[in-house]
């Protein structure tokens, strides 16, 4: 009898945060990120323990105002998002994983909420055809526009498919007063998170694949190496603003602000409802 998602879900939780630190079978996990070196930042030294893992990167990390491309040294954005996609061919590596188990959708950042529905339908795709039936994405947490995006479109995508993808959600960064705080969760009653304590070896791996994304020194040195924290998703209401209305890049400009990703959300959830109804 197959083993309903919650339960799966559960249990893969109970086996990521055990003291053992053991190899886990993770033919049915796909890691679903918006940017390189998000994998990183959100589960680097889970993923040198999860055989079989997928890694589906949906930007390319390079936005197209070349503001950062031109900071790091690339004249144009295709030169900046090449850089970006060696750096995550290598930090993965450092996690033993090959380049045949990553798939980069290839889309601007920053503009992940203007390509939703082609996003959705590429990972229900690539969901049915890999077997995926734990999916690790970014919370729905207001930090970033890409990092929202990619967690509706995970969600949403999850949906398509008979209910056997569950998905597990990972912190990276959200507003908290006059400033941010990184590698939290926004408090949700019912919603417990796991902590993995990591290794001194774990660490140093995940130093280590830190360093490979030598573009985002700066941005990286931010993020605290000493944990990963992991939870189930909870079931979010994507046409309401996330982590309860204050949102990171309202105050940022990274390409759109919380109001016009809201009705990129709303008009993709109108179109699949139509769709349905049809």
């Amino acid at each position: 009898m197959p083993v309903a998602p919650t339960a799966r879900a559960a249990e893969f939780l109970e086996q990521i945060g055990g003291s053992a630190r053991r190899q886990l079978d993770a033919g049915d996990v796909a890691v679903i990120v918006a940017h390189p070196d998000d994998e990183t930042i959100g589960c680097g030294a889970l993923l040198a323990r999860l055989t079989g893992v997928r890694v589906i990167v949906i930007t390319d990390g390079a936005p197209r105002n070349l503001q950062d491309a031109k900071c790091y040294g690339f004249a144009t954005a295709a030169e900046y998002a090449a850089a970006r996609s060696d750096e995550l061919r290598d930090a993965l590596g450092i996690a033993h994983l090959k380049p045949d188990c990553i798939t980069q959708f290839g889309v601007p950042d920053q503009q992940a909420a203007y390509r939703i529905p082609q996003i959705i339908s590429r990972v229900a795709t690539l969901f049915r055809e890999l077997g995926i039936r734990i999916a690790l994405t970014h919370a729905y947490e207001g930090g970033h526009p890409d990092h929202d995006a990619t967690a509706f479109s995970v969600h949403r995508a999850a949906g398509r498919r008979p209910p056997n993808t569950c998905i597990v959600e990972m912190p990276f960064y959200r507003a908290e007063g006059s400033g941010d705080v990184r590698q939290s969760f926004t408090p949700i009653a019912g919603h417990q998170a796991i902590t993995i304590e990591l290794t001194p070896d774990e660490r140093e791996l995940k130093q280590q694949m830190t360093a490979a994304h030598a573009t985002q020194k700066n941005v990286l040195a931010g993020f605290p190496l000493q944990r990963e924290q992991f939870r189930i998703a909870p079931d979010y209401d994507f046409s309401r603003p996330p982590n309860n209305g204050d949102v990171l890049y309202d105050r940022e400009n990274w390409g759109i602000d919380s109001k016009r990703w809201l009705e990129s959300a709303r008009t993709a959830l109108a179109e699949e409802h139509s769709a349905a109804c049809a």
